[in-house]
């Protein structure tokens, strides 16, 4: 017996039957981001950086500066909280998506 291809997906309470390709099927799921990790959202260079672990910051303090497209950037704290790990230094060159910094869960 052959394998069943349609899914059954539901918007708004209406109910539809619909076949996924085999593409959709391999993709990487989305995961909810860990907000407690902070990633740099640009590529380019820390300027400076105003905190060191055990820190405990309020919401808007600045955590650094990231220059990109030759604009200084200032990362602020989303939320009140204590710096548990910093993972980049004065100078560091660094792509999209580096963890910079790591905030102490809530």
């Amino acid at each position: 017996m052959e394998e069943e291809k349609f899914e059954t997906i539901i918007v708004h309470s209406a109910v539809y039957k619909t076949e996924y390709t085999e593409k959709y099927r391999r993709r990487i799921k989305w995961e909810k981001p860990n907000e407690n990790m902070l990633h740099s959202f640009i590529p380019g260079t820390i300027i400076d950086i105003f905190v060191k672990p055990g820190d405990k910051l309020k919401e808007g303090d600045s955590l650094l500066i990231l220059e990109a497209m030759k604009m200084h950037n200032l990362v602020q704290m989303p939320f009140d909280g204590k710096i548990a790990k910093v993972y980049v230094k004065s100078g560091d060159k660094i792509p999209k998506g580096t963890l910079m910094i790591e905030i102490a869960a809530k």
